[in-house]
């Protein structure tokens, strides 16, 4: 059975202005924060260095919402296309690390993504609560797509 490499990548994130967030449910006040981030495409590879799982536009928006209590959140939003290999059953997901220059923050992982058939893009949206402190210091974020078996369809 085919199996896909680890694949990471890195997204800086950076102060941004409060646009477009609506669709998150971010709550927008005065004291509200925003970093965000991307990265534009990263294939996971096959053990045999073929690209295996393709995926783009990765976004990492997070927000402090001060506006309503202490809490922080990171929404990792990305698409994955389900090449010519399915996942057995659910999957594996992919596993994130908050930093703050070399200081590692805060771990974050998903048991699996939302790809149920090979040959299509689908999106995947994943929402974390981070402690505000951590927030405040964060300027990136490293994505890690975890080795698994796939099938090949």
């Amino acid at each position: 059975m085919p199996s896909l490499q680890e694949t990471r990548t890195v997204v800086t994130l950076a102060p941004a202005k409060p646009a477009g967030l609506a669709d998150l449910g971010v709550p927008l006040v005065d004291t509200t924060m925003v970093k965000k981030g991307r990265a534009h495409e990263y294939p996971q590879l096959l053990t045999d260095g073929k690209i295996g799982r393709p995926s783009k536009t990765l976004r990492v928006i997070g927000s402090n919402g001060r506006g309503r209590g202490p809490s922080a959140k990171l929404f990792v939003q990305f698409e994955v296309f389900g090449d010519n290999t399915a996942a057995p059953t659910n999957g594996v997901g992919f596993e994130a690390a908050l930093f703050a220059g070399s200081q590692q923050l805060a771990s974050l992982s998903s048991s699996s993504l939302f790809l149920p058939y090979a040959n299509f893009w689908y999106p995947n949206r994943f929402v974390f609560e981070v402690p505000v402190a951590d927030f405040d210091q964060a300027d990136r974020l490293e994505f890690i797509a975890k080795p698994e078996e796939v099938r090949t369809v």
